[in-house]
């Protein structure tokens, strides 16, 4: 199982349609991560930022707002809010991963140090909060300040559950609706809300979003077991070198005999790690169909996903939207 280079990107296509509000967008993130006192500031977040990122929480929020008929100027604050949200969370998690490269780069914790990476993302949270007051919306700010303490808390139960075999998929689910479903979920909600649409067709935005960031997540735990390291941007097998307890793992361990179970025992509980031992992890993962099996959970959340746009208004962006579903889980083949 790998990348699947053959296919369609609807993002793109997305792009295209949201061009100038996404500019509008990219410059508002450009003036707020500046700082008069401390150039750092703006080093640190350019290299993350202007990395070559798709943007695809922010565009989530701008194609929520246009699809419920949105016609004010608050949208791009919540998308750069959500972006803001987003870039200070994977700073913080490349230092708790001690990872290497992010987005095909060096990380910005291997470029300079922890101690920035740790405190230029605690500048992107507060700079995250100035920009989700600013609609005068206490819903929006309800929704994406609840967010950002529950990716907080998803990264934290992560912790404590990524080295466990006990780890089973119902707790992988609640990590990773916390780390990232639950901006994807924000990041369409807010959108609907700005618009002032109708509870249903709010209520649908947040379970597209939801089943959508769990599809996605999903793919790509499954592309780190299977991906080209310069298609990925990251190196292969870094879940398994940092002993993450992601779904193909959990569903091979699941079936593990008792030798089998040995072996994950010493390489992720134990982190006793050995010239090879990735290589017999990927043979445990195909003797047991692991990766087809999670492959099957992420369809099924792509499918979760589009099935929530029924209540939305017959739009071109919400064919996009569908679409969008449908490229998430066909990354992978």
């Amino acid at each position: 199982m790998g990348v699947n280079e053959n296919v369609q990107k609807p993002l793109d296509r997305l792009s295209a349609e949201l061009a100038s509000e996404m500019q509008a967008v990219n410059d508002l993130i450009r003036a707020r991560m500046s700082s008069r006192h401390a150039p750092r500031i703006p080093e640190v977040t350019a290299h993350l930022v202007e990395a070559g990122g798709k943007r695809l929480r922010p565009m989530l929020t701008l194609a929520a707002a246009r699809l419920t008929g949105y016609d004010g100027p608050y949208h791009v604050h919540l998308a750069a809010t959500v972006e803001f949200i987003h870039t200070a969370t994977l700073l913080h998690d490349d230092v708790v991963d001690e990872s290497r490269q992010r987005r095909g780069r060096p990380t910005a914790n291997l470029l300079w140090d922890n101690k920035s990476s740790v405190l230029v993302g605690d500048y992107l949270f507060a700079r995250s909060f100035q920009l989700m007051v600013e609609p005068g919306n206490m819903r929006t700010l309800e929704i994406l300040s609840n967010a950002s303490a529950t990716i907080a808390e998803g990264e934290v139960l992560q912790l404590t559950a990524a080295q466990d075999l006990r780890t089973d998929e119902d707790v992988y689910l609640q990590v990773i609706r916390g780390k990232t479903a639950a901006l994807f979920s924000a990041a369409t909600e807010v959108g609907g809300v700005i618009a002032g649409a109708p509870e249903a067709q709010i209520a649908a935005l947040h379970d597209y979003g939801d089943a959508l960031g769990i599809a996605f997540q999903i793919v790509d735990d499954l592309l780190d077991y299977g991906g080209a390291t310069q298609t990925i941007g990251k190196n292969v097998g870094d879940d398994f070198r940092e002993r993450k307890l992601t779904l193909p793992v959990i569903k091979a361990v699941a079936r593990a005999d008792d030798d089998e179970r040995a072996f994950w025992v010493r390489v992720i509980e134990k982190g006793d790690q050995r010239d090879g031992d990735l290589e017999h992890a990927l043979h445990l993962l195909a003797r047991h169909g692991a990766m087809q099996g999670a492959r099957a959970d992420a369809l099924d959340w792509a499918g979760r996903a589009k099935a929530a746009l029924d209540p939305l208004p017959d739009h071109p962006i919400r064919d996009m939207l569908s679409d969008l579903a449908d490229f998430v889980v066909s990354r992978v083949a």
